[in-house]
């Protein structure tokens, strides 16, 4: 690592946001499907518990499958034209999958609604993630240090914070009257956001490898995907690295997935969910900055663990604010939320910034290959947390129900929705942490 902390180009400011802006169109995508999606299915289409947790599991094995792919891909290309731009183009067309995912046709319930639902999910991710792999891995294709590759995330993660502050503040508010109009307007206006922010990206990514040069991969980069798929579960510290961060998606997936639960079945107004999810994300917009200073004191992976702790515990401090009536319980939830915005900052940029130091040390011929297997444990994460909730819901007996009418809980379905929002992430994310422990490439600089 020694070599890589010296002296290196540094980015402008003008690519970095350009850039950066990407991750807006990234965050809508990740969050309101994370946010809203399970409860979508439950509440507006009348889909059981369980088979709207399977409808946005299923989806996701494509992804395990298709992103290794896309990344060995991704490598072949950039060695063939010199960049990787040519995938991230369809990504504009996103928007057209999120809006169709929440426009149902009227008069379709129960399984045929999630049928129609689970397929505009899988055309979605695949967009995505045809976007998704080459974005992530231009840091790696970067011929920066270890500081800028941090800046550079630092960057991305403001854009991405503000993406995922909008969706998650505009997306409730703007659905909040549960009819499947508000829903589908909610959904249209928001894919215009993701289309000009990919078609902006595209264009920041070849500003910000003009200035600060393209590492193009070594020939035998993307000749076999299997290959690259065991070349990274080989790297002990990638490993390490992704189970952790699987781990920790799905938590904070299921902590999104979970909120509109708590606001209408534990505090009576689904209006929470809006307030709630801005308190969550809008610490991040001065946290990034702020953990960014601590990786250059203390190190990445100590700034890592310490997220991972923080949120473990403001998981099982979330009991007492639902425990309390009225006013109370909002505003301690409020605080302990705030918090866990704070952690969850740390959580993505630690996380992002240390892939490009793993594949720094592995050779930069593997740079596709390791990040499409990132981004599949990224979309595992982001369905697995959804899918565990909807199984503790189903187990405690919860009764969909269908828009304008929420079904009476009995006192099982709401301990589990209770246990599922604060006793079961507290372990998930315990489990990240252990996983992060065993990570050893980074040290305090």
């Amino acid at each position: 690592m020694t070599a890589a902390r010296t002296a290196s180009p540094r980015a402008g400011r003008g690519a970095l946001s350009a850039y950066a802006a990407g991750s807006v169109g990234m965050g809508v995508w990740v969050t309101v499907p994370g946010l809203l999606l399970l409860y979508f299915l439950t509440d507006v289409l009348g889909v059981p518990a369980f088979t709207a947790g399977l409808t946005l599991l299923l989806p996701k094995v494509v992804d395990i499958v298709v992103h290794p792919l896309l990344g060995s891909r991704s490598d072949r290309e950039a060695r063939r034209i010199g960049h990787r731009r040519r995938m991230m183009r369809a990504g504009v067309l996103l928007g057209v999958a999120m809006a169709a995912m929440f426009s149902v046709p009227p008069g379709l319930t129960g399984g045929a609604a999630a049928l129609w639902v689970g397929c505009w999910f899988v055309v979605g991710n695949l967009l995505f993630a045809c976007f998704q792999v080459p974005y992530l891995t231009t840091p790696s294709d970067l011929r920066v240090g270890y500081h800028e590759r941090t800046r550079v995330f630092m960057f991305r993660m403001v854009l991405l914070t503000v993406g995922l502050l909008g969706a998650g503040v505009a997306a409730p508010a703007l659905a909040a009257a549960g009819g499947r109009g508000d829903y589908a307007r909610m959904a249209v206006l928001l894919a215009s956001v993701m289309a000009v922010s990919a078609a902006v990206a595209v264009g920041g990514v070849r500003r910000l490898t003009d200035e600060c040069g393209f590492r193009m991969p070594g020939v035998q980069a993307g000749h076999s995907s299997p290959a690259g798929l065991r070349a990274a579960w080989r790297d002990r510290d990638y490993r390490a690295l992704v189970l952790s961060y699987l781990f920790t998606g799905t938590t904070t997936h299921l902590f999104l997935a979970a909120l509109p639960y708590v606001t209408e079945y534990v505090f009576g107004d689904p209006r929470l969910t809006a307030l709630f999810m801005g308190l969550f994300l809008g610490p991040a917009l001065f946290a990034g900055p702020v953990w960014t200073a601590w990786s250059r004191r203390h190190g990445k992976q100590r700034g890592l663990l310490l997220s991972q702790g923080v949120f473990a515990a403001g998981a099982l401090a979330l009991l007492p604010g639902a425990a309390l009536d009225g006013a109370a319980g909002v505003v301690v939830t409020a605080a302990v939320v705030m918090v866990m915005g704070v952690a969850f900052a740390g959580l993505q940029l630690f996380a992002f910034s240390m892939v490009p130091d793993v594949i720094a040390s592995a050779g930069a011929s593997k740079a596709g290959a390791y990040t499409g297997v990132w981004t599949a444990a990224e979309a595992t994460g982001t369905a697995a947390g959804p899918y565990v909730y909807s199984a503790v819901l189903a187990v405690g007996g919860f009764v969909s129900s269908t828009a304008g009418a929420p079904a009476a809980q009995s006192g099982t379905a709401l301990t589990a929705l209770l246990v599922g929002f604060t006793g079961v992430p507290a372990l998930l994310m315990s489990v990240a942490l252990w996983f992060q422990r065993r990570y050893t490439l980074d040290a305090a600089p």
